[in-house]
């Protein structure tokens, strides 16, 4: 096991030639692929211990942990040692898949069962995901991070894509009681992968940072300094907005595009892989490039594009402009995603980076699924065309907001020494 005040040097190489960054990805991504694995195992759990609506209840019993304590998991990775936190919190989710497994493989479990499985995933996974978020920037140099955030990018896009399948063929071959074991396996593989991790201490810069206190103390402590920071908060704040205004139309919207178009399941696959492949295609680009001049600007006007792309999605008449117009929403949120994250990560005080890093995933797995039903019952009620309109417009005060922020309009990722373009 590597110390953890391990100091890496100050000219290390390129992120994506980084064996300390590819390590860290690797684990990361085997427990991507994992969590894929993982649901597919549990909702088809449900389903063969009851039927749709055991699905929905099953699966939404792992999201609500999740999404009430990820701020209190931001809490746990500032206050505790965060090596610690990342192992143990991994660990837990390994032996109770494994566990999970070994008792589906004896008996059929009850729903109850499930539902409490899931219940205890999502608890461990909000300690989990703030922990694995707050590390970038202790095992690279900041001049890294857009590199690292984009690699980040590739694997969540590489997990989406692996992840039902493996799962799906874990079970054809051998059940769900295989596709638990295949899950813990991958768990189990991150593990080893994030001991042999580098990573530095990070000085705290004494941005007016309290005395600790109790975890409700630093929890609303880390909320007030999102919201009082100049550059962080109008980020958090964009983020939120495209979220909420996104998310709904992309994962339940054009499912009820495709039925309105009659462009059918193979119509939803190549939008969606066009999606993706934009997505992709922005994360690989900062990956390579490592920093874009101007990045608040450039991520602001990529806001936009996105915003105006899911906008228009609704509009075109044939399948073939709808997929273009989806790999260049893709590509636009793939940019901003990653740069929106590398500032965050490269502004925000090494003391509150756990906390930060909760609220941004917060908006992400707890506050844009709201929009779910909403999206639902208002494409039902006026068609897809005016809701996907809205929608994108309303993801376009995000940008708006950014835009109206001198911090973030100045915002720039740090240079590596030595260089000055």
């Amino acid at each position: 096991m590597v110390p953890a005040g391990t100091v890496l040097p100050e000219h290390a190489a390129p992120a994506h030639r980084d064996g300390n960054v590819l390590r860290w990805l690797a684990a990361y991504t085997a427990s991507l692929v994992g969590d894929g694995v993982y649901f597919v195992a549990l909702g088809w759990s449900a389903q063969k211990a009851g039927g749709p609506t055991q699905v929905g209840l099953v699966m939404a019993a792992g999201a609500l942990p999740r999404a009430l304590l990820m701020l209190g998991g931001g809490v746990l990775a500032d206050r505790l040692d965060l090596r610690r936190v990342l192992l143990g919190s991994d660990a837990l989710r390994c032996l109770l898949v494994l566990s999970v497994a070994a008792g589906i493989a004896l008996t059929a479990p009850a729903l109850w069962i499930l539902v409490a499985v899931a219940l205890v995933f999502g608890a461990v996974d909000a300690l989990f995901v703030p922990a694995i978020g707050a590390l970038p920037p202790r095992i690279t140099s900041p001049d890294q991070l857009a590199r690292v955030t984009g690699l980040r990018s590739l694997s969540v896009r590489l997990s989406q894509i692996a992840g039902p399948p493996i799962g799906g063929l874990a079970m054809g071959i051998g059940g769900t009681a295989a596709a638990f074991t295949v899950a813990g396996l991958l768990f189990a593989l991150s593990l080893p992968l994030l001991l042999t991790v580098r990573m530095r201490p990070l000085a705290a810069r004494g941005e007016g940072r309290p005395e600790p206190g109790t975890v409700g103390k630093e929890l609303v402590d880390g909320l007030r300094y999102v919201r009082r920071h100049r550059l962080i908060g109008p980020l958090v704040t964009a983020c939120a907005v495209c979220e909420l205004g996104l998310i709904g139309p992309l994962n339940v919207g054009m499912v009820l595009l495709n039925a309105e178009r009659g462009w059918g399941p193979s119509g939803y696959g190549w939008i969606v892989s066009g999606f993706g492949a934009g997505a992709a295609t922005g994360a690989a680009l900062l990956t390579v490039v490592g920093r874009l001049p101007q990045a608040g600007l450039v991520m602001t006007g990529t806001l936009f594009a996105g915003c105006a792309g899911a906008a228009a999605v609704a509009l075109v008449p044939t399948l073939w402009l709808a997929v273009l117009l989806a790999l260049v929403t893709g590509l636009g949120a793939g940019v901003f995603g990653t740069l929106n994250n590398a500032l965050i990560q490269t502004a925000a005080d090494p003391a509150y980076l756990g906390r930060v890093t909760s609220v941004v995933m917060l908006t992400m797995v707890g506050l844009a699924p709201l929009g779910y039903p909403l999206v639902g019952a208002a494409i039902g009620t006026w068609g897809a065309a005016p809701v996907f309109v809205g929608c994108g417009a309303f993801a376009g005060l995000g940008a708006v907001i950014a835009l109206a922020s001198g911090a973030v309009r100045r915002a720039e990722l740090p240079r590596r020494p030595g260089t000055t373009a």
